[in-house]
């Protein structure tokens, strides 16, 4: 018998609860939705999460789809998933956790005494050290980007290459091979002996459905690939980045891009213009360094200094 939270689950079954996390401002009770999928054979254990940003969708949008066609009766091990993380956000549309203003995907490891973000951390990070893998599911929040999975332990890491085989077989085509800020599930997990990595699913403001296949896709070759399920993946060679160049605009106005998510980019190239409300031209911005086109702002209205685009650098395949 597997439980986690309220949900509990004998071989060959499944089951869904909620795992507690607090309360809220008038003393109801939180609990994140979570499931367990028990295999009727031992093997391994997969953590799944989704949401610790409240905004970003897609993720529960994978696990909408992926554990209901989990059939526990042909699964060797167990899948540990908690639906929602970032509760507070989630409710609101907003990316923050807006009870302590706190980005939730830094604050891992947590703190059981701590803010409501490092309490909620805590709790989930203690659900996903029960795993052997652990896939955090994010999507560019509502920014325009291409579908890609993020390696955030450091290349020096002992569990890098760990990390960056799980990331081939989710397979989306893209990884992002950095070191993570501090307080990342994706940074953390692997300190801790758990090969981890941070699937973005593309960006979007509400469903979308192309990432969200992406991602089921990527939640089943992980399943098979790791001997959860029968079956075999054919892995693809990943493009790689290892750094981003970030671009601002030079002056407001109204932005027009040159370039496309995920096309290659060579010095020089122009990113993006800046023209007025009746069309004039303003500035032309070009790139850096080689790369990938990876990011972009969806609004095309922008002020001096504010976020437009970001290039993939030092690229390679793998």
């Amino acid at each position: 018998m597997t439980t986690l939270g309220t949900a509990s689950a004998a071989p060959g079954e499944i089951d869904t609860g909620r795992l507690e996390i607090g309360e809220t401002r008038d003393g109801t009770t939180v609990g994140l939705p979570c499931a367990v999928v028990e295999g009727a054979s031992d093997g391994q254990t997969l953590y799944v999460q989704a949401a610790s940003d409240g905004d970003e969708l897609n993720g529960i949008g994978v696990l909408n789809r992926v554990i209901p066609q989990v059939d526990p009766a042909v699964l060797s091990g167990t899948v540990l998933a908690v639906g929602i993380v970032n509760y507070h956000g989630f409710q609101i549309a907003e990316h923050r956790n807006p009870i302590d203003d706190t980005k939730m995907n830094r604050a891992y490891p947590g703190n059981e005494s701590g803010t409501s973000s490092e309490r909620i951390a805590a709790v989930t990070f203690a659900a996903a050290k029960r795993a052997d893998l652990i896939l955090d599911l994010h999507q560019g929040s509502t920014s325009q980007m291409i579908d890609e999975v993020r390696v955030r332990c450091g290349r020096r890491h002992r569990l890098h290459d760990e990390c960056l085989g799980l990331a081939k077989t989710f397979g989306c085509g893209y990884v992002f091979d950095q070191k993570g800020p501090n307080g990342q599930l994706a940074r953390v997990a692997p300190d801790e002996g758990i090969p981890t990595v941070d699937p973005e699913l593309g960006g979007c403001i509400g469903w979308d459905g192309e990432s969200i296949d992406i991602g089921v896709r990527g939640v089943f070759n992980v399943l098979r690939e790791y001997g959860f399920l029968e079956g075999t993946v054919s892995k693809s060679r990943q493009t790689r980045a290892r750094g981003f160049d970030q671009y601002g605009s030079p002056a407001g106005g109204l932005i027009q891009f040159e370039a496309e998510l995920g096309e290659r980019i060579k010095t020089g190239d122009v990113l993006f213009e800046v023209t007025d409300i009746f069309g004039e031209l303003k500035a032309r911005i070009t790139a850096d360094n080689d790369g990938v086109f990876w990011r972009s702002r969806r609004l095309p209205q922008v002020a001096t200094g504010e976020y437009v685009c970001s290039v993939g650098t030092s690229v390679d395949s793998y």
